[in-house]
């Protein structure tokens, strides 16, 4: 990836050459988050290119700060198992160019939607819980809910899926750029 070079003095300023940056977004919902543990081990390995080449706008894991905002990429993490988690990865949706779901409860609901395969008695008795915790009736994946542009399973993820599926989605963001697409 050819990003512009900052001079020093930009370095240190916050916000300065974001706008060529590939804007990175990184949200957990109904899961272990162990994909996210993977992601900033891979990221130790991966500094120094990906500090020039990404601007996190969400990632709760790596800032305190984090806006819901125009995204290049948005990594999704986990199941949905509440309505305002569906809504949630609706504005998700509509604020990124890609979406990429992020393990085995994003991909496929499970183990997260290990209770939608019980009987009908052991549901019965898990209805006041899901009653007053807000809990939908079904725990879904998250294609379920939105469009998914790729999908990187395992629980946790394989490092070398994960960079795969990056690069091919830096890949696709840079391309789109070359020739002046909208999102």
């Amino acid at each position: 990836m050819n990003m512009a070079k900052k001079t020093k003095g930009e370095k240190g300023r916050r916000g300065e050459g974001e706008n060529e940056k590939i804007r990175i977004g990184w949200f957990s919902f109904s899961c272990c988050e162990d994909n996210t543990i993977v992601m900033t081990e891979i990221m130790n390995d991966h500094w120094e290119e990906w500090r020039e080449m990404f601007h996190f706008v969400h990632a709760r894991v790596l800032q305190r700060k984090n806006e819901m905002g125009p995204m290049d990429i948005a990594f999704v993490e986990g199941a949905i198992a509440k309505e305002e988690q569906a809504k949630a990865v609706r504005e998700i949706r509509e604020n990124c160019k890609l979406l990429v779901a992020v393990g085995s409860c994003a991909v496929t609901g499970m183990p997260s939607a290990q209770r939608n395969t019980f009987s009908d008695d052991k549901k019965e008795k898990l209805d006041m819980f899901i009653e007053r915790f807000g809990h939908l009736d079904k725990v879904l994946k998250v294609s379920e809910v939105v469009k998914v542009d790729a999908e990187i399973p395992g629980c946790p993820m394989a490092p070398a899926k994960f960079l795969e599926t990056v690069n091919m989605a830096v890949g696709k963001i840079m391309e789109e750029r070359g020739s002046g697409e909208k999102g």
